[in-house]
């Protein structure tokens, strides 16, 4: 009469509860994992949404005409510095007292919120002055790094920097009458620029965090 071995039970016992334990532990971080991907991943909006969220993205990209201007590097900023990333550009000044700080301020908590994210690899900010008598390479340099030390600076050449934001449906103009503490009347809408270097819509002002966020991640996940 054949006898089991209680030993060869318990053993066998063990590597079935063993591999059931292995099992759900891998059941569980593929669901986890496939809930964090599917929250990390952007909302796709119809053009209608994306309107009444601020943003709009022409259907055809504008091409830019050539400029040449500077960063706060003294480094040459030209069309060839939009290509290969996904740009944000800013048209403020530093002696600017309301607008253009808060507008500052907002996008370095914008690229905090992309932390972690695809999008954070690749996304720059730029603010273009419009008060490049005042706004020289060295006080740029002062100025935009407080809001985020990857910021980038530009000033240059007036007529250049006119024809720059004329190009980018951004009009600015001097606030005539106030002698050397003048003010800048200009646009606070935000500029997409995509990685071909071409102007491939707005954000409109006022700015909203939230709204920025979805509306960009949403235009990066359907472009190609």
């Amino acid at each position: 009469m054949n006898q089991t071995n209680p030993s060869n039970v318990t053993r066998s016992q063990a590597r079935g509860i063993a591999l059931t334990v292995v099992g759900m532990l891998i059941l569980i971080a593929l669901v986890v994992g496939s809930f964090v991907h599917k929250v990390t991943q952007p909302r796709v909006l119809t053009a209608a949404e994306l309107k009444l969220n601020g943003a709009w993205v022409f259907d055809t990209p504008r091409s830019l005409e050539s400029f040449q201007l500077l960063d706060h590097h003294g480094q040459p900023f030209t069309v060839e510095s939009l290509r290969g990333q996904w740009t944000l550009v800013f048209f403020g000044f530093t002696f600017c007292p309301d607008i253009c700080p808060t507008t500052m301020a907002l996008l370095g908590q914008f690229m905090q919120k992309l932390e972690g994210l695809p999008e954070a690899a690749d996304t720059r900010v730029v603010m273009v002055s419009v008060d490049p008598a005042r706004d020289t390479v060295e006080q740029l340099a002062q100025y935009v790094p407080y809001f985020n030390p990857d910021f980038l600076g530009v000033t240059g050449d007036f007529l250049e920097i006119h024809r720059f934001a004329t190009n980018l449906n951004t009009p600015f103009r001097k606030v005539p009458g106030q002698g050397q503490d003048y003010q800048v009347d200009h646009s606070a809408n935000l500029v997409l620029i995509n990685p071909r270097g071409d102007y491939h819509g707005f954000f409109r002002a006022p700015l909203d965090l939230a709204k920025l966020k979805l509306t960009y991640r949403s235009i990066r996940a359907t472009w190609d």
